[in-house]
């Protein structure tokens, strides 16, 4: 029997992510049943499970891939312009939120395997509002803590909000103006009677 390389196997298994990606995005997590699983990867479920153990692996593992992206982005340019990117995101696959957010309600177990994913873009996130703050261009009167936090908040809601498909249909709500103030609000405000310069890097 020819030998699998690691370049197989790992091909392989992007390829699993993808097609479970686009999986859960149009059928959502619970809609997305083994036999779909199979359809949208193209693979037996035999093949699919021998990579990953259950559907609940898979997923955590999509989730995985997806803070260790939305980390190197915020590593790069900030949180904010995570925010920004999510009006251009598949609106089914933050649709898909809606469902873990009742999860992570009723589940203590995937509850802490999914707080690990958010670890490590909240980790991303600190590290960025602190270096703003010493480089004088993040406000330092609130810890960079806090102020991640609030911007988590600021993603949570969004990615709710779009992911339930309100955007553009609930109104006075204009989502590009609730991100500017977001961003506003974590800036270091310039001295009294002297006006902002140009913008540093979003946060």
């Amino acid at each position: 029997m020819p030998k699998v390389s690691e370049e197989q196997i790992e091909e392989t298994r992007r390829r699993i992510l993808d097609g479970a990606r686009q999986a859960f995005a149009r059928h959502g997590y619970s809609g997305a049943t083994v036999r779909v699983l199979e359809r949208e990867i193209g693979l037996s479920r035999g093949a699919i499970f021998h990579h990953f153990a259950d559907k609940d692996t898979l997923f955590l593992a999509l989730a995985a891939d997806e803070a260790a992206q939305t980390a190197a982005v915020v590593t790069e340019h900030g949180l904010v312009q995570v925010i920004h990117d999510l009006a251009s995101r598949d609106p089914g696959w933050l649709g898909v939120q809606l469902e873990v957010a009742n999860r992570l309600r009723i589940d203590a177990e995937f509850r802490s395997s999914w707080q690990e994913r958010l670890d490590v873009v909240t980790a991303a996130t600190q590290g960025r509002l602190r270096r703003g703050q010493a480089a004088g261009t993040i406000r330092d009167d609130v810890t960079a803590e806090t102020l991640a936090a609030f911007l988590q908040l600021v993603h949570d809601g969004l990615v709710l909000h779009l992911g339930a498909g309100l955007a553009g249909h609930v109104p006075n709500v204009d989502t590009s103006a609730v991100i500017a103030l977001a961003e506003g609000a974590v800036r270091r405000l310039p001295p009294a009677g002297k006006t902002a310069g140009a913008k540093g890097d979003p946060q």
